[in-house]
């Protein structure tokens, strides 16, 4: 049953044929015709007969060892053995009967397994475990590769280089039992679930007496309402905090209906004229109960960090955002302003230098608050530096005013590189206008840091600055500076201004509430009225503020290429060459498409060192944060932005396009 006789008599054929050549050359034509007929039809044999000569080996190889195939087809677990093209070539009794296949089944064995496919039988080199699953059934199967002359002996004489004469050996064990005990025992774990009322105070501040008390009472309600019927566990521990314990399976409840409660104690109205509104943190798939509790932990704080009205999930390393569709509040009392003031003071006291960081290509508002701490560490007499790389044209203006001609410290500013050389155990590393760690001016500086402190205004993402002494992060916040300016308030009571440190708070205000019409509260106004008291001047501050030709003409350019996607999503590309900082004009073309007629949100992109920049904005219906968060950035409800490497415009483009797509069908964005 080998080739050997055919191929032998087809190199005898060419070694006549060549003989006959030299005889007559005709007649040598002739014969190359028939050797040529003749090979191809042993090759055309070859291809058909291949399967049926696979089943003939093993045919041959069962003959010569009854004992071993009688000892496989009576073993009490499947067995199946596979030609390379992964059609079945034998299966032994378990396996017809568990299958229901009968004997001369001999198609692949992705009729009985689907998800095994031949190009993955063709990915295993030697030996392979997988999970198969059929009917609801679970298996794992053990998978062998074997040269067929390993299987058939000295049956088969196989050319070498010849990677078709091979087979796959396969084994199954039943594996529904077990898996079925996993998956129970995984949907039986405890979760933990902590609740909060982000506003108690507010709401039952304007609320009469008499209706507080049932007003309290009927949060309570509707929280255990939410629970109840689910083998739930909540306890209130506080006037506005509860704990939950539950089992893993029902998170998927709580996914599938998005944390409804979220919108369910909004409608709790008895006077009160101020929405509840609720912050979750959840831990689940922990090691242990301790490990949830701590994971819940972290999530409230992040679910508060983020401006609260929302559920965070946290899953191992895993971290999922539900929720957060209300613009956030903004709270009249500077009570945390001033407690965090005093920490403050207290850090910088037992430091001896402070070094003050805002993010990578700093801006306005990161450079205003810079100059707030800067401030408030020469007040209390400490060695101060701001950590500052690239000039870009925005701040450049305010650079200016700082010189040691005017009476500043020469090493007042410092690169990243000198920032590393200062560094010592006695420093406080100030770190504002930005909460991720990659986003700042110097990140190996947070990685030898002791003593962090982070003032900032964004919303947390999953990237966050760890073990931070002093965290003051508050998404209601209009910018950094405005809460650098209430902080600087509690640091003495004759803090006496510059003009140039005035207006550069100021500016800072002005830039990120685009001239107060965007993030603006009563504290916004507050805060620059005590900037103007101190020496802000209005005009001063808009000189500085200028742009150049090129970067207006750029980002008319971008308003002009801007593209309406369904209608009500701008989307446009801001040039970038010629222009000293394209991100910057990005984020003005980003505001100025919300004067558009119909659009509801904008999307910016440029180019610039070798990296997308995308600046979003809304006014009040889409929340640009959740979108950006989903394309690696963040930001606040109204204002965000990504950073996106390795994609180019286009496919930047495309990748804003198909997120919203995504979230249109899933619902998270309604038009």
């Amino acid at each position: 049953m080998t080739l050997k006789g055919p191929i032998y008599l087809g190199v005898l054929f060419v070694v006549l044929n060549i003989a006959v050549y030299l005889w007559d050359i005709q007649s040598g034509i002739v014969v190359t015709l028939f050797v040529c007929i003749y090979l191809l039809s042993v090759c055309v044999f070859y291809s058909r007969s291949k399967q049926g000569l696979l089943r003939e080996f093993l045919n041959m190889s069962r003959y010569f060892d009854k004992d071993q195939i009688a000892l496989i087809d009576n073993l009490d677990i499947p067995y199946v053995i596979m030609a390379y093209d992964s059609k079945i070539l034998w299966m032994n009794k378990k396996f017809m009967s568990e299958f229901e296949k009968a004997e001369d089944y001999h198609k692949a064995i992705a009729g009985v397994f689907p998800s095994l496919s031949r190009e993955i039988l063709l990915q295993i080199e030697e030996t392979d475990i997988v999970t198969l699953e059929r009917d609801g059934r679970y298996f794992r199967a053990f998978i062998r590769r074997m040269p067929l002359e390993a299987y058939s002996g000295e049956l088969i004489d196989a050319a070498p280089g010849d990677d078709e004469l091979f087979i796959f050996v396969m084994y199954i064990i039943d594996e529904t039992k077990r898996y079925t005990l996993i998956k129970k025992y995984e949907e039986e774990k405890m979760a933990v679930g902590l609740i909060y009322i982000d506003n108690y105070d507010d709401v039952l501040e304007n609320v009469e007496e008499i209706k507080a008390s049932l007003l309290a009472a009927l949060i309570d309600k509707r929280i255990s309402q939410y629970f109840e019927n689910k083998d739930v566990i909540i306890k209130k521990y506080d006037q506005d905090k509860y704990l939950a314990v539950f089992k893993q399976h029902h998170l998927d409840e709580f996914k599938e209906n998005k944390f409804s409660i979220l919108e369910d104690t909004k409608e709790v109205k008895v006077g009160n004229g101020m929405a509840v509104t609720l912050s979750i943190g959840i831990g689940a798939k922990g090691e242990d109960y301790t490990a949830n509790y701590n994971s819940a932990k972290a999530a409230i704080d992040i679910a508060l960090g983020r401006g609260g009205d929302q559920a965070v999930l946290k899953e191992g390393d895993e971290i999922s955002y539900y929720g957060n569709k209300t613009r956030q509040v903004e709270k009249v009392t500077r009570v945390k302003a001033r407690i965090k003031a005093q920490a403050l003071q207290e850090i910088m006291e037992s430091a001896e230098r402070v070094l003050i960081m805002g993010h990578h290509i700093g801006d306005v508002d990161s450079f205003g608050s810079a100059i707030g701490i800067y401030r408030a560490a020469s007040l209390m007499e400490k060695e101060a530096h701001i950590v500052l790389d690239e000039i870009t044209s925005s701040i450049r203006p305010m650079k200016a005013m700082f010189t040691p001609e005017d009476g500043w410290a020469e090493d007042m500013f410092v690169n990243p590189d000198r920032a590393v050389e200062l560094y010592n155990k006695n420093t406080v590393v100030m770190v504002v206008d930005c909460n991720r760690p990659s986003y700042t001016e110097c990140p190996e500086l947070l990685e030898i840091a002791e003593s962090i402190v982070v003032f900032d205004h964004h919303v947390q993402g999953k990237e966050r600055i760890e073990n931070a002494l002093l965290s003051y992060i508050e998404p209601y916040a209009s910018s950094a500076c405005e809460m650098v300016t209430e902080v600087l308030q509690y640091f003495s009571e004759d803090i006496r201004l510059s003009e140039a440190e005035a207006d550069c708070l100021y500016a800072g205000i002005i830039i990120d509430t685009n001239n107060f019409t965007t993030k603006t509260g009563v504290r916004t106004f507050e805060a620059a009225a005590y900037l103007r008291r101190a020496g802000a001047n209005v005009e001063r501050v808009r000189k500085m503020l200028q742009n150049d030709m090129a970067a207006y003409r750029a980002r008319a350019e971008a308003v002009r290429r801007a593209e309406a996607f369904h209608g009500v999503f701008a989307i446009s590309v801001c040039p970038s060459e010629g222009v000293e900082s394209p991100t910057v004009v990005g984020a003005q073309a980003a505001n100025e498409l919300l004067n558009i007629i119909g659009i509801k949100a904008s999307f910016v992109l440029t180019e610039y060192q070798n990296m997308i920049y995308v600046s979003s904005r809304s006014i009040d219906e889409i929340d640009v944060q959740t979108i950006m968060e989903k394309m690696g950035g963040g930001g606040h409800l109204n204002v965000a932005g990504a950073q996106l490497k390795g994609y180019s415009i286009d496919e930047a483009e495309d990748f804003i396009k198909n997120t919203l797509d995504d979230m249109i069908e899933k619902g998270d964005i309604v038009l």
